[in-house]
């Protein structure tokens, strides 16, 4: 008998849809594990080996807590709502909804032949109406809690797609999607008031299983900032201008002010003069992204208003200028610049030529990073008092007193606060906190999204729609293109958008802006806990049992956003009492991306890999010879380097591929695809299914046999815990080849290793385990317990320090490595507080004895 994948996979994938082997139902006698994916966007070009990579490490994890006795919740579902499925039916006249379900459907397929063990009675997709009824219900549960409001905001435009885009979807000034520019308009939007969450969005962080990393860049979009407002008065005007600054101390060396050229003063603060020069510059500024307004290396721009602010400390007039590398979304939208302790001021002033006053002497003691590579002390010293450099670190104040208030002799924070102190005693400043979050633009000018559940009446009053009215659904269009005017494809059906309320008896105006994508993906974790519940969006039973999400695998791209809109929902949630945890996901983990070699011939053409050849490593074109330039990239369509997972199924069986996803390097790490490797897998899983057929299978143990059984188990469960997923096959391999070379192979320790085979090789498994006479469901059959007896003199109990005392002892496998060690480290309940929110500055690693780490 010889291994077929395509006769095993398809018969236990049909036996697992018909028994609905992964069913999820609340039973509250066994521990639950709520297993998800962040779920895809179902694209026309289905998907590709890259995306697999996710989904195999979260089944992974699901049925080994099925092993091991707990009550799992795996499911799937599709962020089906969003702009490229709209341009789609621009361009061909396809109805969204005709392609989403036709993407649905390849996704859907291609998923099942991996072998995945979703609940699929579970399935949701954000564009069905009986779900995003409930993401309707939400808003208006955000609007009655003042939480969703109108206000005219500065926004991502797109003339061509005709609607608002999010940070994410600009790249260059230019849309993602397509490529066309973006500009900067204000529009009328619906906005969320995320910042009335900004501080438990921060302090929960404490809270979470999530890599440092991550954790990081949530903390560094939230931006919580601890300064000071200031008010400058304007000479010859009425007007005052209000800055944010954790700088204070600085005052003394403010010579100029920057504001944002889309800051509502700037009309009021431009002398005629200089109007024209002002207005083109505000022209171009408003073509440009944040993220490029804010890049640190780009050139400084700006131009002069004709005006002057006073500083309210020296009294000196500081001439006031724009530029674009201050926003009106963050702070005040207005600087105080001090060139000469900010690098992006210096830059600035010695651009234009404004005066640079330096306030503190460098101590380089204090603040040894920010010493130029290649300077002695006293030449910092001279250039930072002439001012041709640039201090931000610490050190002595000076050219800082008058009959105001002095701050010679104090230490940074001391000063700090004496300035502030004096600018509340003059009446034009105060202590404060800033956040660098926004509050969420929340509305886009798309058909295929969610319509909002408000009516506009005539007096601008409005009212949310009652659950009785839900879901609104959009009217059937086949015309989706823009309206060129900065509305909604929706506005042209005027019998949608203007009705009689039933319940008041006015006329009213539907809103035709929908609801952005995030929206559905904001709760969908909450209604796979109850998917079919057509009176609640979801059970308090159902939620109070599977929440929280135990672990949540995605891409990095989601690390901020999605995250952090989940959370402020989930918190929204929290506060109205209708789900019963403060975080929605405990445990998070990203997997890196996978990439692949593509080829370019001259011009810059992609060349499809098959027509490509290898010699001492270059590669050639096979039809010409013509060699060519070799790129490692991230999988696309468009680059000809996306492989499909049904050609490698075909190929190699699906086993295989979700085998050689995971051994490819740690999850968290970016991978290059090679299909050739494949074949290495596949020989294993060929090799592992001759132990079932061989004729040395035997019913007699041996020493030997259980001692590889029981080390085998062992070591993959440690692995699993980890999400070590390489070096748990890693050690199926090496008890293959050891194993191998018995003279019998006990059946007891064969059906040990198919058990810790099954999750990574599910197919195999089943099929092996049947031919070895096994009678009960593999799937819930508990794990194996390993007998240590048969560990000794592999043991090693390994001692983690954390700055010089022991913090944690673990017994684990001799000639572990540093990295496993630290890993296992990082896991430990009372390590995990110790190293919460520093840095790791030095580990030293003794093997198979001690590991030390020293904390910052």
């Amino acid at each position: 008998m010889k291994y077929n994948h395509k006769e095993i996979e398809a018969k236990w994938q049909k036996y697992w849809d018909v028994n609905k082997t992964f069913k999820a139902t609340v039973d509250r006698s066994k521990p639950k594990y709520y297993v998800l994916d962040m779920f895809p966007y179902p694209s026309g070009s289905g998907l590709h080996v890259g995306h697999v990579e996710g989904y195999t490490a979260t089944d992974i994890i699901a049925r080994f807590k099925r092993q091991k006795g707990f009550n799992v919740l795996h499911p799937m579902g599709w962020d089906s709502f969003g702009l490229p499925a709209e341009q789609y039916a621009i361009r061909t006249g396809t109805h969204p909804a005709e392609t989403t379900k036709n993407n649905i459907d390849n996704f859907r397929r291609q998923l099942q032949l991996l072998g995945l063990s979703y609940d699929w009675d579970r399935e949701v997709a954000t564009s069905d109406p009986n779900y995003y009824k409930w993401t309707q219900w939400i808003f208006t549960k955000l609007y009655e809690k003042g939480l969703a409001y109108e206000a005219e905001a500065l926004v991502n435009y797109c003339p061509f797609l005709g609607t608002v885009l999010a940070n994410e979807e600009v790249e260059d000034g230019r849309s993602k999607e397509g490529g066309h520019p973006v500009e900067r308009r204000p529009l009328k939007q619906w906005i969320l008031k995320i910042t009335a969450y900004a501080e438990r969005l921060l302090e929960d962080l404490t809270l979470l299983d999530w890599p440092d990393s991550l954790k990081r860049l949530q903390t560094n979009w939230i931006g919580k900032s601890q300064g000071a407002n200031i008010t400058f008065k304007v000479r010859g005007c009425a007007e005052e201008l209000s800055v944010f600054t954790t700088c204070a101390d600085t005052l003394f060396g403010a010579t100029f002010m920057v504001i944002a050229p889309e800051h509502p003063l700037v009309a009021k603060l431009t002398t005629p003069q200089q109007k024209d020069a002002v207005e083109k510059y505000q022209k171009l500024s408003a073509a440009e992204s944040d993220l490029f307004r804010t890049e640190l290396n780009k050139e400084k721009t700006g131009e002069f208003l004709g005006a002057y602010a006073i500083n309210p400390i020296t009294g000196k007039e500081m001439p006031i200028w724009i530029a674009d590398y201050v926003l009106m979304n963050y702070g005040t939208g207005a600087v105080m610049g001090v060139p000469a302790h900010d690098a992006r001021d210096f830059e600035f002033a010695k651009k234009f030529n404004l005066e640079i006053i330096p306030v503190i002497r460098p101590d380089a003691s204090k603040s040894p990073e920010c010493v130029p590579e290649g300077l002695s002390v006293d030449e910092l010293t001279l250039k930072v008092l002439r001012g041709d450099l640039c201090w931000s670190g610490e050190g002595d104040y000076i050219n800082s007193e008058n009959n105001k208030v002095s701050l010679h002799g104090l230490t940074t924070q001391c000063a700090k606060e004496r300035i502030v102190a004096c600018l509340e005693g003059l009446g034009c400043g105060k202590r404060a906190i800033s956040y660098k979050l926004r509050d969420w633009l929340f509305s886009r000018q798309r058909y295929w999204g969610e319509p909002f559940p408000i009516l506009h009446y005539e007096d601008g009053t409005k009212r949310v729609l009652g659950l009785d009215e839900l879901p609104l659904t959009p009217p059937e269009m086949t015309d989706f293109k823009p309206t060129g005017d900065g509305q909604s494809p929706l506005a042209r059906v005027r019998q949608w958008v203007e009705v009689v309320d039933p319940k008041t008896g006015k006329k009213a105006l539907r809103e035709t802006n929908t609801m952005p994508q995030w929206a559905g993906s904001c709760w969908y974790y909450l209604r796979f806990c109850d998917p079919l519940n057509s009176k609640e969006a979801w059970s308090k039973e159902a939620e109070n049992y599977w929440m929280p999400v135990d672990l949540y695998v995605g891409g990095v791209e989601h690390a901020v956003l999605h995250l952090l809109y989940a959370r402020f929902w989930h918190k929204v949630l929290y506060d109205s009492g209708l789900v019963s945890t403060l975080e929605p996901f405990q445990s998070l983990r990203n997997q890196g991306i996978i990439v692949a070699r593509s080829f370019q011939k001259n011009g810059n053409i992609y060349v499809d890999p098959a027509e490509t050849v290898e010699k001492n490593g270059k590669y050639f074109l096979k039809s010409t010879g013509e060699e060519l330039k070799t790129l490692v990239e991230k999988m696309s369509k468009s680059k000809l380097n996306g492989v499909t997972p049904d050609d490698i199924i075909e190929e190699f069986g699906a086993d295989s591929l979700r085998l050689y996803e995971m051994f490819m390097g740690p999850l968290e790490k970016e991978k290059i695809w090679n299909t050739d490797a494949v074949s290495g897998c596949r020989r294993f899983l060929n090799r592992f299914y001759d132990l079932a057929v061989s004729e040395k299978l035997s019913d007699k143990d041996t020493p030997e046999a259980l001692k590889l059984g029981h080390r085998l188990i062992f070591g993959v469960t440690k692995d699993l815990e980890l999400l070590q997923f390489n070096t748990a096959i890693a050690k199926m391999m090496e008890f293959i080849n050891e194993f191998s070379k018995l003279p019998t192979y006990p059946r007891s320790v064969v059906k040990m290793a198919t058990q810790a085979l099954m999750p990574f090789a599910p197919h195999v498994a089943e099929e092996v385990w049947q031919l070895i006479g096994c009678k009960e469901p593999l799937n819930t059959t508990p794990y194996p317990v390993v007998d240590e007896s048969f560990l000794v003199d592999e043991m090693i109990t390994y001692v983690v320090q954390v700055n010089g005392k022991v913090r944690g002892r673990f017994d684990l496998p001799k000639d572990q490595d540093e990295s496993s060690i630290l890993a296992a480290a990082k896991n430990h309940a009372g390590i995990i507080k110790l190293l919460d929110g520093k840095n790791i500055q030095k580990v030293v690693f003794v093997p198979n004895k001690l590991l030390s780490i020293v904390l910052e």
